[in-house]
C-alpha cells in the first residue's frame, strides 16, 4: 500500500470529509477520492461506506487506519533518524495547547526546545475537553484540560498523560465581605454573582461540580474564556469567579482557598499511540512534564 494514500486515509478518519482532507492537504477533492478509491483496492476491501450525503470509514477502514498511523510512525522516525546522521536538523515539534498553559510554559518550554536545537511550532487551541483531540489532526502533541473528576479520554487512535494538577481557587474583589479570609467554605457563597467561562470548558465543570456538592446553583451572569478579563471584572466589583491558582496574576482581586473540597483542573497530554516513539516528540513531553514538576 501506498504510504501517501495512507497519509489521506488518517487524514479522513481525522477530519471526516473528503473536502476537508483535500482543503489540509492542497489537493482538490476529486484526486482525494481517487487516491482512496486506489487505496480500498489495493486493500482489497472497501474502506469508505456512504452516510447520508457524505462518507464514512467502514470496520474495515477504522482498522485499516490504525495500522496506518504505525506505518506513517515508522517513515517519521526513519525521517528524523536520517536528518540526525546528516546533521541538518533535529526536528520540528507541532504543539498545541490551551491559552491559559501557553502564558505558564510556553516561554520556557520555547528556552528549552531551542537549546536543544528543537524547532517548536506552537499555537494556542481554545476548545473543551472532548473537542482537544480534534487538534491531533494538526499537531504532534495537544496539552489540554479538564475537570480532575471527569473521566479521561479513551480512544484506540489517542494516548493521555496527566503532567500537572492544579487547584481552582475563588477570587474576589478587595472590599468583598469574604476578602480578609484566607479560606472559604462553600456555604458561604450563597446569592452571589459569578463569572465563569463557557460551558465545557474545565473551570465551569468545576463550579458544576460544586453546585451538586452543595445543592445551589450558581447565578451565573457572564460567561468569559480569557482570565485576563475575568480577574479584572471581579475586580472592578462585577462578581466572584473560580480561576486555576496559577492563571490568578491581578493585583487587586483577594484568592481564598475552597475548604474542605477538591476542586481543581489537571492538564494532559494527548499524542497519537507511536507519537513519543520520535525522539523531539518525546523531547517536548519530557520537556512540559519538568515544567509542570518545578511549578507544583
Amino acid at each position: 500500500m501506498d504510504v501517501h494514500r495512507l497519509r489521506l486515509l488518517r487524514e479522513f478518519a481525522d477530519r471526516g470529509s473528503v473536502g476537508a482532507v483535500a482543503d489540509a492537504m492542497r489537493l482538490t477533492p476529486s484526486a482525494v477520492s481517487q487516491q482512496l478509491k486506489v487505496l480500498a483496492r489495493e486493500a482489497g476491501i472497501e474502506l469508505l461506506e456512504q452516510q447520508g450525503r457524505g462518507l464514512r470509514l467502514t470496520d474495515a477502514g477504522r482498522a485499516l487506519v490504525l495500522r496506518a498511523d504505525e506505518v506513517i510512525a515508522s517513515v517519521d522516525r526513519a525521517v528524523e533518524e536520517m536528518a540526525a546522521r546528516s546533521r541538518t536538523t533535529v526536528g520540528t515539534v507541532r504543539l498545541a495547547m490551551f491559552p491559559s498553559a501557553a502564558a505558564l510554559l510556553l516561554p520556557g518550554l520555547l528556552s528549552a526546545t531551542r537549546a536543544s536545537g528543537i524547532d517548536l511550532v506552537a499555537a494556542d487551541v481554545d476548545v473543551p475537553y472532548g473537542s482537544a483531540p480534534d487538534a491531533l489532526a494538526d499537531h504532534d502533541l495537544v496539552l489540554t484540560h479538564r475537570d480532575e473528576r471527569a473521566p479521561s479520554i479513551t480512544s484506540p487512535r489517542v494516548r493521555s498523560a496527566v503532567v500537572m494538577r492544579e487547584p481552582v481557587d475563588l477570587v474576589v474583589p478587595p472590599d468583598h465581605r469574604l476578602s480578609e479570609q484566607e479560606s472559604v467554605s462553600l456555604d458561604d457563597l450563597d446569592d452571589e454573582e459569578w463569572i465563569s467561562v463557557r460551558g465545557g470548558f474545565p473551570v465551569d465543570d468545576v463550579l458544576l461540580s460544586l453546585a451538586t456538592v452543595t445543592g445551589v446553583a450558581p447565578r451565573v451572569v457572564h460567561r468569559i474564556n480569557d482570565f485576563a478579563v475575568i480577574e479584572a471584572m471581579v475586580a472592578a466589583g462585577h462578581g466572584i469567579a473560580l480561576m486555576p491558582r496559577h492563571a490568578v496574576r491581578h493585583t487587586q482581586v483577594h484568592r481564598l482557598v475552597l475548604a474542605g473540597v477538591r476542586a481543581a483542573r489537571v492538564y494532559e497530554i494527548l499524542h497519537r499511540p507511536s507519537a513519543l516513539d520520535r525522539r523531539v516528540n518525546a523531547a517536548v513531553a519530557e520537556g512540559i512534564r519538568r515544567l509542570c514538576a518545578d511549578i507544583e
